[in-house]
């Protein structure tokens, strides 16, 4: 069968014929009746069941581990008997998890809020102003993504030795007042979505750019501002490393909840010369796990609209 082509010898765009769809009245398809539609609904609800218990397992085992004794942490029960409910009570003597608890909170909303607040600044730059080599140096923001963290370790390590700030918290918020790419990215691809008129009619009653972006940009944004927050305090919430290459050398008191934790892997530890209490370990992790899943669970109705709303425009 011969292509459908232009008189200029160019393919024909063949309109697609708009789905049709069921009526109210009409039946349902033979896979939804009967046996097979109370087969497939059963398998549906198998697998949905199944997988749910599969990404909720490593949860409940923390939890059942956290209330075993020294000899069961590790073993496969899912029930611990006896419950050791005094293990709750005996890691914050044990520990100074509340410290360490205190620090990774305020460092990770440091960093959230700083990478937020800047990662925006610039999206709104690249999204209203119109200059010359402006897709050339958004293109160089995105390429910086492409350098891996172990090349720029050490030259950012000189640098904040430099400073005389190595033992600090700076080092692990600071770089964020500089902004990140893919924060940039996300909120750029957000701020293309509004409209322009707005913008334009400010202008006019005399708003100076900066006015622009608090009082209109910001509130319109809300849904993507929240995402980066969330992204960011999670990543500064689990950054081992950092904490390990700047804090490392303070007092213990001075840990970070991740670094705190690898601490105390390595107190209880049989071979550095400790008894193997590792259901204190276990009582740490699930406390440092429960603020994330409260944060998601708070906003988690921004996070769905920021990923919903951001890239319709390029």
């Amino acid at each position: 069968m011969a292509a459908t082509t232009t008189p200029l010898g160019r393919p024909a765009q063949v309109p697609v014929p708009p789905r049709r769809r069921r009526r109210d009245d009409e039946p349902d398809p033979v896979w939804r009746r009967g046996r097979f539609g109370r087969a497939a609904r059963v398998l549906r609800w198998v697998a949905l069941l199944g997988f749910t218990a599969l990404f909720l397992y490593p949860l409940a085992w923390l939890v059942a581990a956290s209330l075993k004794g020294r000899g069961q942490v590790f073993d496969n029960s899912l029930v611990p008997s006896p419950a050791r409910w005094d293990n709750w009570v005996t890691v914050w003597h044990e520990l100074p998890l509340l410290s360490w608890l205190t620090n990774s909170v305020a460092i990770a909303v440091l960093a959230a809020v700083t990478v937020a607040v800047s990662s925006s600044l610039v999206a709104f730059g690249f999204a209203w102003f119109r200059f010359p080599g402006r897709g050339l140096l958004f293109g160089l923001v995105l390429g910086s993504m492409m350098l891996p963290g172990a090349v720029t370790m050490i030259p950012v390590y000189l640098v904040w030795q430099q400073t005389g700030l190595l033992g600090t918290w700076v080092p692990l918020w600071g770089a964020n007042l500089f902004g990140s790419a893919f924060y940039i990215f996300l909120q750029r691809q957000f701020l293309l979505g509004l409209p322009r008129e707005v913008f334009e009619a400010a202008r006019i009653d005399g708003a100076g750019y900066l006015r622009q972006f608090w009082a209109i940009a910001m509130p319109l944004s809300v849904p993507s501002f929240v995402v980066v927050l969330l992204f960011e305090f999670q990543a500064s919430w689990n950054n081992l490393q950092s904490a390990l290459i700047y804090l490392n050398a303070g007092s213990v008191e001075q840990f970070t909840a991740p670094l705190g934790i690898a601490y105390a892997m390595t107190r209880y530890s049989p071979t550095a010369g400790g008894q193997g209490d590792y259901q204190y370990v276990m009582v740490a992790s699930l406390l440092v796990t429960l603020p994330m899943l409260a944060l998601f669970a708070v906003g988690q109705r921004y996070f769905v609209d920021g990923i919903a709303t951001t890239g319709r425009k390029g």
